[in-house]
């Protein structure tokens, strides 16, 4: 599995504790609209082809890097879906993340559908109905995040609002 110099340094100081990171995610359509899921290799579950951002990688560059990386697919972000987050993630070497992920509707522009650095055992093109049941798909609401009014999405609660009931003095 791929980890940046900045991670594994940070790593080799803080050891497995919790990290946040900022993510990608990739929504690869292909012609027929179908949806591109990964095996993970290292996990073992179906996901969005996606991972961390780099230091100064511009979130659109980061996707772009990411889905090449894990599917050999050139793709060209053409909107922001949304914004999702947190999802909190535990690796088999015990390194802890949470992240929140900046998820992109891509187009495919070259490449080839083939898995580059070994994060992918498997890449396959689904439609919605058809998804494969994944922890690391569930925090992706996919169908707002594929909805055609072009409006981001966002995890939103009216809790998180602080409660004022009167001005102060």
């Amino acid at each position: 599995m791929g980890i940046s110099d900045y991670l594994a340094d940070l790593r080799a100081r803080i050891g497995h504790d919790l990290v946040l990171v900022p993510g990608v995610a990739g929504l690869v359509l292909d012609v027929e609209g179908r949806l591109l899921v990964q095996l993970r290799s290292d996990k073992g579950h179906w996901g969005l082809p996606g991972g961390v951002l780099d230091p100064g990688e511009a979130p659109a560059q980061g996707v772009v890097r990411e889905v090449y990386e894990e599917t050999g697919l050139v793709v060209r972000p053409v909107r922001l879906a949304g914004v999702v987050g947190p999802h909190r993630i535990a690796y088999p070497n015990g390194d802890q993340v949470e992240v929140t992920a900046s998820a992109f509707v891509c187009r495919i522009v070259g490449g080839w559908l083939e898995s580059r650095d070994g994060e992918s055992a498997d890449l396959r093109f689904v439609t919605l109905a058809d998804l494969p049941s994944s922890p690391f798909l569930a925090p992706y609401p996919l169908t707002e995040l594929l909805g055609s009014d072009g409006a981001g999405w966002f995890a939103w609660d009216e809790a998180w609002l602080p409660s004022v009931d009167e001005k102060p003095g």
